[in-house]
């Protein structure tokens, strides 16, 4: 969409095309099914002969399985002769333990887990155009390719953030999607609050989650429409979660929830918390013609910097002002000295 910072347009299938590489394969379904027989009985050991009945394979397999599991860092006590026992529940965001918690939304029946992805958002698109269903999910335990805003790379740690893409297919005109994106910044902080009520996560206008005055979390919304209807939208979500440590170039903008509380977080929790408050978020929106407008008044009164703050816009030369809310559609506004202007897709810094 034309001036939208927070929506980025799908190239067409020719440019893709020219591009294409062949998709990372996903995680093996065979892994959490695993999980979920160990974690069934948490106190016993069970049997290689057991776990290869439960999931409908070999021994071998299953050993095979075991030490793949355990380079994902899962602690699983035990050899093929003595059996096996998880000794920790492990925090992988596999179907299977994010499925069973997500079954009341849209969410719960199509998550497809990567170990080692490009992008999610890159995956999520590609299959969006081929079909899969809304309400599918694409989460990886690391990205080598992961996009933000203004084709910034986003910092993807191996199993420490969450790196989710959903697609979605709203009854909406394209003009009203920038209004989604904000959606899913409230759904965000409010899936931290009821996480940890006592984190404060901060909005900043159109797509940064900020805790501390530092960023911990991105939003990257892509979409294929028509003139007047969107085909569907694809919103990627990153969330530093249990990093101790991110590269010099970023040590002064980026944080984690654990570098800011100073605990470490479940990020299947987070990651359940974060689907959930994202459903109920879509569904306000489609289900209620206020919906729009009360996402722009909650999203300004959720942000401390939509209003009264100093900021500068990297926009037509760049301009400084004091932000005076958003407007109907949901683009910043700036007071200027020589008026009022609207942000359409300029960078927004902090003065």
């Amino acid at each position: 969409m034309q001036h939208n910072s927070g929506i980025k347009a799908a190239p067409t299938d020719r440019a893709r095309s020219t591009r294409r590489k062949s998709p990372a394969p996903e995680t093996d379904a065979s892994l959490g099914r695993i999980v979920r027989v160990l974690m069934g009985y948490p106190t016993v050991v069970i049997s290689g002969t057991k776990l290869a009945q439960e999931i409908g394979t070999t021994r071998s397999e299953v050993w095979r399985l075991v030490e793949q599991l355990r380079t994902l860092g899962v602690e699983i006590a035990g050899h093929p002769s003595s059996g096996y026992q998880l000794t920790a529940v492990p925090d992988l965001l596999l179907p299977e333990m994010i499925e069973p918690l997500l079954r009341s939304t849209i969410f719960g029946e199509n998550v497809h887990h990567y170990y080692r992805v490009g992008s999610t958002n890159t995956v999520a698109m590609d299959a969006a155009a081929a079909g899969a269903p809304e309400g599918t999910v694409f989460l990886a335990e690391q990205q080598t390719a992961g996009r933000g805003r203004a084709s910034n790379q986003w910092h993807s740690a191996e199993s420490t953030g969450i790196y989710c893409s959903v697609i979605l297919r709203p009854a909406l005109p394209p003009s009203d999607v920038l209004v989604l994106s904000l959606a899913a910044g409230l759904a965000v902080q409010s899936a931290i609050q009821e996480v940890d009520s006592h984190a404060l996560p901060d909005l900043k206008w159109p797509n940064d989650v900020l805790i501390m005055g530092k960023k911990f979390c991105g939003i990257l919304t892509e979409m294929n429409a028509e003139a007047t209807r969107v085909r569907h939208i694809v919103v990627g979500i990153g969330v530093n979660v249990n990093q101790n440590s991110f590269p010099a170039e970023l040590e002064q903008s980026a944080t984690s929830l654990r570098l800011t509380t100073g605990i470490e977080w479940s990020r299947v929790e987070v990651c359940a918390a974060l689907l959930k408050s994202l459903d109920r978020e879509y569904h306000k929106l489609l289900e209620n013609r206020d919906a729009q407008a009360e996402i722009l008044r909650r999203f300004e009164e959720r942000s401390s910097s939509a209003r009264g703050r100093q900021v500068r816009v990297e926009e037509k030369g760049g301009f400084e002002g004091m932000t005076e809310g958003l407007d109907p559609r949901g683009f910043l506004q700036v007071r200027t000295r020589q008026g009022l202007r609207t942000v359409y897709s300029g960078t927004v810094r902090f003065k």
